[in-house]
């Protein structure tokens, strides 16, 4: 089951252990300068507000209401990064226009480990990208389809799907009782929580994520092996992007307001962060890597230039470890 509770996800797996369970949310944050030098981590500006696509149903399109799952507003060129949290080990597998972020394959159901196309909860606390080198992402951003700029249209020359897919794989019951808990635990006082199953406006093109700055960070390498999950449950679901006219046209409320520039939030003295991380790295997917930036491509399309580009020299960097890793910024 998947609950919806204060804009954050809750993926359950009652059925597998009474605390098998993690949380995902959507963060609002800076888009870094994409301008091919290397930036810390940029800080979560609060959660995106999450909305059930089923509590709209007469104002979506058709192919929203046979995706299901939920949607959230974003500004084209905002970016985003994605938060994990919990303390039951799970495989979690993220794509962008059923664009595997991690490995840069096509969506499938099902986990790989060669490559190893997860990320590992709560050794991975988030994602703010596409895996394109060892310790580098591409910072996630938001972009209209049909205009070539997404991962998606880049790597299948197709407009067709948007927004982000997630599945989440829990570790097994028996892997889980060996690695924390020492003996069997045989209670079955499972908490019951309805399912979440849900299922933007027409006149708005959908909108996908399209590679941006580059940030220092790592994808963790599993450690436990891909044995550790359990295939037989899973969770997915599926958030589409809508624009700001859309969300406001679909929910009758405004967005959030834009988030600051990366230039004036540097220039406000506030902080970036460097996530200190000792776990071995994925390398890097060789299709990923091979993605055009928003920037260049606009400049590839004879459009100029990336509006809020300017490079930033950020001046206060905070360490932040497993110990303390929190992301916040007041801006």
């Amino acid at each position: 089951m998947i609950e919806l509770l204060n804009n954050q996800l809750a993926f359950r797996f009652p059925e597998v252990h009474k605390k098998a369970v993690c949380h995902i949310d959507f963060q609002r944050t800076l888009r870094i300068p994409d301008d091919n030098q290397e930036y810390p981590l940029p800080p979560g500006l609060g959660c995106f507000p999450v909305a059930h696509v089923d509590d709209f149903a007469d104002k979506l399109p058709a192919t929203w209401q046979t995706h299901g799952g939920i949607f959230i507003p974003m500004y084209q060129s905002e970016a985003l990064w994605i938060n994990f949290s919990g303390g039951y080990p799970c495989a979690v597998k993220i794509a962008a226009g059923k664009i595997n972020a991690v490995s840069g394959k096509s969506w499938s159901n099902g986990l790989s480990d060669d490559p190893q196309d997860y990320a590992v909860i709560p050794d991975q606390p988030w994602l703010d990208g596409f895996n394109v080198s060892e310790d580098y992402i591409r910072q996630f951003v938001a972009m209209p389809l049909g205009g070539g700029y997404t991962a998606e249209e880049q790597i299948t020359d197709k407009a067709e799907h948007g927004g982000l897919q997630i599945i989440v794989y829990p570790m097994k019951h028996d892997v889980y009782v060996e690695h924390f808990e020492g003996l069997v635990d045989t209670e079955s006082d499972f908490l019951e929580i309805p399912a979440f199953l849900s299922k933007v406006c027409e006149e708005s093109p959908d909108m996908g994520l399209a590679p941006g700055g580059l940030m220092r960070q790592t994808i963790s390498e599993d450690k436990y092996g891909i044995d550790a999950w359990d295939q037989d449950n899973d969770r997915r679901c599926f958030i589409h992007l809508a624009n700001s006219v859309q969300y406001q046209a679909i929910t009758g409320h405004r967005p959030p307001h834009r988030p600051a520039t990366a230039k004036e939030y540097t220039n406000a003295g506030l902080p970036w962060f460097d996530y200190y991380d000792d776990s071995k790295a994925l390398p890097g997917s060789d299709a990923l890597s091979k993605l055009t930036s928003v920037a260049a491509k606009v400049i590839e399309k004879g459009k100029g230039h990336l509006p809020d580009n300017d490079p930033v020299q950020p001046g206060i960097i905070k360490i932040v470890s497993k110990e303390n890793v929190v992301r916040d910024g007041d801006f």
